[in-house]
């Protein structure tokens, strides 16, 4: 009997050409392969850009790799058909098709959750990276604080406890404890199993000494879409468990509703409390202040961070409003349009 430890590594990937073959050879690039019993399972959405010969490709080269089919086409069905490929190992690896990890990733994940039982998921540090000038700005400002929020793990400087991470790790003993990914959530479907993970007595670490390159998106729509779905989805998150899952998830919504009642007053003309617009420029004043810091520290341009962080933090709004009004207070089902992914 083999005393490696078993992991599978479960890729989901819909048109990823440029990206697919980079991931799965930087997973076999990285150390301590001769002490695991690795087995990589590429879970594509039906891919019709050439995703689905690369990874035919790769398979052929590598008995360790395989291609799953997901006619779903859908991230959490992706994650769980993945899991259920491997079986019953020891871990379970999630690697996004975009990510590049480092050599030390898996074995520095092992390492923690061996000798922390307590912590059940562990992932490392995002390297945004870029394929344009637009994906370059919007790298810069996701690195932020301002863009993303205080304590969100993308702006983490060294290692310690978080409430997510991309790219996890988990023992499988986990999925025994609280189930799989919710598949009714097309985005925030990792931050709901996370949190499922805490509830349960789980804790979840962040390793900055491990990371992951990430391509981020090269358009401004592209981006607005992927926040405003993250917003709309992390409603639907927060009432199915009955809890605001992190505090500083309300800000956004809140500012998008203050901008909504700077707009309707203006319209109205309320004009008679210009004390009411003092957080917008206070806003703007923020917005000039981290986009200039971000253009000097990153080399990136002036303006189109002072395009990016409003659409960060606006799109989010707007899309969590969105979310009060199609779940709360119309008590409908998630709409189909906000079940496309914003590629």
């Amino acid at each position: 009997m083999s005393d490696k430890v078993s992991i599978s590594v479960v890729i989901p990937c819909r048109n990823e050409a440029n990206y697919i073959a980079d991931c799965i050879e930087h997973i076999f690039q990285s150390n301590g392969l001769e002490n695991m019993d690795l087995r990589v399972f590429v879970v594509d959405g039906m891919s019709d850009d050439g995703t689905r010969a690369i990874i035919a490709e790769e398979a052929e080269k590598n008995d360790r790799v395989k291609l799953i089919d997901n006619i779903h086409q859908l991230t959490p069905y992706a994650f769980n058909l993945g899991i259920y490929a491997g079986g019953k190992v020891d871990f379970v690896q999630i690697v996004g098709a975009r990510h590049m990890i480092s050599p030390n990733y898996l074995e520095t994940c092992l390492k923690r959750l061996n000798d922390s039982p307590d912590v059940w998921c562990v992932g490392g540090q995002i390297k945004n990276e870029f394929i344009n000038e637009t994906g370059e700005i919007i790298a810069a400002a996701m690195g932020t604080a301002f863009g993303m929020g205080l304590g969100n793990f993308r702006t983490l400087e060294k290692s310690g406890y978080t409430d997510t991470v991309t790219s996890p790790m988990y023992p499988y003993a986990v999925f025994d404890k609280i189930g799989f990914f919710d598949e009714q959530l097309i985005r925030n479907q990792d931050d709901d199993f996370n949190y499922r993970v805490t509830k349960a007595g789980g804790k979840i670490y962040y390793e900055h000494d491990i990371s992951l390159r990430y391509f981020v998106r090269g358009s401004f729509s592209s981006l607005w879409r992927q926040f405003y779905q993250y917003g709309y989805w992390k409603v639907f998150v927060n009432q199915k468990h009955k809890a605001v899952t992190t505090i500083r998830q309300l800000v956004p919504p809140l500012f998008a509703f203050y901008l909504l009642l700077v707009v309707l007053t203006s319209l109205l003309q309320f004009g008679s409390f210009p004390s009411f617009r003092w957080p917008l420029y206070l806003y703007i004043i923020l917005t000039l202040y981290f986009s200039y810091k971000t253009s000097l520290e990153k080399k990136v341009p002036f303006v189109g961070l002072i395009q990016t962080f409003p659409i960060l933090h606006v799109s989010y709004g707007l899309g969590y409003l969105k979310g009060i009004w199609t779940f709360i207070i119309q008590k409908q089902k998630p709409q189909d349009k906000q079940k496309r992914m914003s590629r």
